[in-house]
């Protein structure tokens, strides 16, 4: 997911390349990429000289990356530039945007399309170009300053990612409450200006490790479902363990459950071992990936599975597809591919446990899988493995890929690149 994207900003992230004016505008519909992209990314994304990248998000032709980091080059590497946790570049070209150099004192983990040409911010933050702006902020894309009105803060903690359907922004973090208003890792606040939505307060408790947070949100395209999972194992007094649907329209817990990520196969020091969510365009369907601890045990972790967005209580996965040992932290569902990333060795490694098991095939921090059969596509173009993949962005003509490593399909493509459609 990557985190979930809303309907209007996989619609903007899938435009043709425009004029800078167009990034500014309304949402215009388009349809998500069909087929696999190609193995050989792009030669024109920027190089991310430190640290690792979190979320990318495309809003027109203006591409705009969050992470920990410092420094970011151009892609001919003839230059370097000081931008704190989150830059912008034009897609096509790769020119890092000089106007857009917002100063973030923290990690920015996730973004969201704002309205008006803007991306909402998420992460572990306290302050903005000098303005205190706990965990959640709105910048205008074609000027790089902050948007006056939204007035959106945790209340403490941070966010770990958000979820917009261009209207409504949904947080999800470690964070008490939101403006003041009680919210236990989880809120709904109003894109313009930052208001908490008082009718929508679904509830998470008695975590099974460390914290009580939200670690992922997933949205379905027309804004009706949205999926949570996180430390928590009861929601709204129900037993959701780790994962949970909830109703957007009416704020309450959805019927879809599933005992799938019961099993305790992470160590002490993880909290949860569950990782990103993706809903499929047509939203009849997300994908779930995992981590996990550093021994092969039961259940789900290090694994893709995908569920059926039905009312249908203790689900089981339609089809998983299990590393073998190593951790999938990215997922980001298409047309015609489940794309995960991650620090694996192997896909299709159920047999494996820490080794290449019978029918496995190698696939090097990242992959496809087939939507329907949930088998590992050809798609195999390798990179440094190093901690992983944290962020996918699929567009009308490619997919974006940021990590911490410097290798992408056997070329020098520092932390960020993009693989076009073949």
């Amino acid at each position: 997911m990557k985190p979930a994207r809303s309907l209007a900003a996989l619609a903007m992230g899938s435009l043709l390349v425009l004029p800078l004016s167009i990034a500014t505008s309304a949402p215009v519909a388009a349809a998500p990429h069909r087929g696999v992209v190609g193995e050989q990314p792009v030669q024109w994304t920027p190089h991310v000289l430190d640290g690792s990248v979190k979320d990318i998000l495309r809003i027109g032709d203006t591409v705009v990356v969050a992470g920990e980091f410092e420094r970011v080059s151009d892609s001919d590497g003839g230059r370097t530039h000081h931008r704190r946790n989150l830059f912008a570049f034009r897609h096509g070209t790769g020119e890092i945007l000089s106007r857009f150099r917002p100063s973030v004192d923290g990690t920015v983990t996730s973004l969201a399309q704002g309205p008006d040409g803007s991306v909402i911010i998420g992460g572990h933050f306290r302050r903005l170009d000098g303005q205190d702006r706990r965990g959640v902020a709105r910048i205008d894309v074609a000027t790089g300053r902050t948007v006056h009105g939204f007035d959106a803060s945790v209340d403490n903690g941070g966010v770990y990612r958000l979820a917009s359907d261009g209207t409504d922004v949904y947080l999800g973090g470690n964070f008490p409450g939101v403006n003041g208003e009680r919210r236990t890792g989880l809120a709904r606040i109003d894109a313009v200006t930052g208001t908490v939505d008082p009718d929508f307060a679904p509830t998470i408790a008695e975590q099974r490790r460390g914290n009580l947070r939200v670690h992922e949100l997933a949205l379905s395209p027309d804004g009706s479902r949205l999926v949570i999972n996180g430390t928590f194992t009861k929601v709204d007094g129900q037993d959701r363990y780790q994962i949970a649907m909830v109703d957007t329209s009416t704020g309450s817990l959805a019927p879809w459950s599933t005992s799938a990520y019961e099993e305790p196969c992470d160590y002490s020091a993880m909290h949860t071992y569950m990782r990103q969510m993706s809903f499929s365009p047509d939203g009849s369907y997300f994908a779930v990936v995992t981590a996990g601890g550093p021994q092969v045990k039961p259940g789900l972790c290090k694994s893709t599975a995908r569920f059926e967005n039905t009312d249908t209580p203790d689900s089981e996965p339609t089809w998983t597809n299990l590393t073998g040992g190593d951790s999938l932290y990215s997922v980001e569902v298409t047309t015609d591919a489940v794309y995960v990333g991650g620090h694996q060795r192997w896909m299709d490694n159920e047999g494996g446990a820490l080794n290449p098991g019978p029918g496995s095939v190698a696939r090097e921090g990242i992959a496809a899988v087939h939507p329907t059969t949930g088998r590992a596509l050809e798609w195999n173009p390798g990179r440094a493995r190093g901690h992983g993949v944290e962020a996918l962005h699929a567009t009308s003509d490619g997919l974006y890929v940021g990590s911490d490593t410097e290798r992408l399909a056997d070329a020098y493509h520092a932390r960020l690149g993009m693989f076009p459609l073949s």
